[in-house]
């Protein structure tokens, strides 16, 4: 279970949505589409709030992301080491064998804890939702992945 530990006495942060294009609204209905058949996020009507925009991918889809950029800065930061790319790359000297694991949506893997649920909110043209499961964007989202995973 997620946890979002808020510094003391921080109060709800909304911001209106972003500006978006023609292409991008579509994906975003699709996207809202998607996430919501999967009960991945909720209809909110709490007074947090943060804005929605995209990110081409290299093959030309949009990444959908939540700019949680003020929510963030409210947030007590989780300080677990992150694996440094070279000290793995050391760990695998001299093995014969690799494989490799691709965590589509491994932010969507683990539920947020009911009571931090409405600070996930995100408001859009096509309504407010929040988040049941960790978004990606939080500060300290990659720290609780890593340490799951090790």
């Amino acid at each position: 279970e997620f946890k979002i530990e808020l510094i003391p006495g921080a109060a709800p942060v909304a911001r209106a949505p972003y500006r978006l294009a023609p292409s991008e609204l579509k994906e975003l209905s699709d996207q809202l589409q998607e996430l919501s058949e999967k009960g991945f996020i909720r209809p909110s009507s709490l007074p947090w709030g943060a804005p929605v925009l995209f990110i081409k991918k290299k093959d030309g889809s949009f990444h959908m992301c939540i700019d949680y950029q003020e929510l963030n800065k409210l947030t007590v930061k989780n300080w677990y080491p992150l694996l440094r790319i070279d000290d793995m790359f050391d760990q695998l000297q001299g093995s014969s064998v690799y494989s490799r694991i691709d965590l589509r949506s491994g932010y969507h893997q683990l539920q947020i804890r009911e009571e931090d649920i409405p600070v996930t909110a995100f408001r859009t043209r096509y309504g407010h939702f929040e988040f049941q499961v960790m978004p990606f964007g939080l500060t300290n989202a990659p720290a609780v992945l890593m340490d799951l995973m090790n």
